[in-house]
């Protein structure tokens, strides 16, 4: 998934590098200029096995907090991807899901509206949220979060 932390560890320039065994979803996508063609690309690369990302807010009551303007991370969360895998900077908690609602939207949407409008586009809007409160066990999927213990991403 889009997310400044792993640019911030360096994770998006290796997986870009193409040393590594993994099969990169996301260049086929980011190279696709056809509207149509790659929103099909993006829809197939819903069910990839693995999905890497992070969160906007971790609420230390267990809940974690995910925006979008466009919703196109959400599957892999909520139900698509089988293993996932969270990297989270420290300075994402909070101490309660109020406090992690208002981080997404006072905190997150400012840096992430301006990160777009530097790019050229429009901006970023606050159109979607994701309050993950467990995975249960039934599902069968394996969720792993790491907490870092340095300011990363917004």
């Amino acid at each position: 998934g889009a997310s400044r932390t792993l640019e911030e560890i360096g994770f998006i320039e290796y997986l870009r590098s193409g040393g590594h065994g993994w099969k990169n979803l996301h260049a086929p996508i980011a190279a696709e200029t056809d509207p149509v063609k790659r929103l099909d690309l993006r829809r197939q690369a819903l069910f990839a096995d693995y999905y890497l990302g992070s969160v906007h807010a971790l609420a230390e009551t267990g809940e974690f907090v995910i925006a979008s303007a466009s919703g196109s991370q959400l599957p892999h969360l909520v139900f698509t991807s089988p293993n996932l895998i969270l990297v989270v900077g420290a300075q994402k908690i909070v101490p309660t899901l109020a406090d992690a609602l208002e981080r997404v939207e006072k905190h997150v949407l400012p840096l992430e509206d301006a990160r777009m409008k530097s790019t050229g586009a429009a901006g970023s809007v606050l159109a979607k949220e994701l309050i993950f409160r467990r995975e249960p066990a039934a599902m069968g999927r394996k969720f792993r979060m790491i907490i870092v213990r340095e300011a990363l991403g917004f």
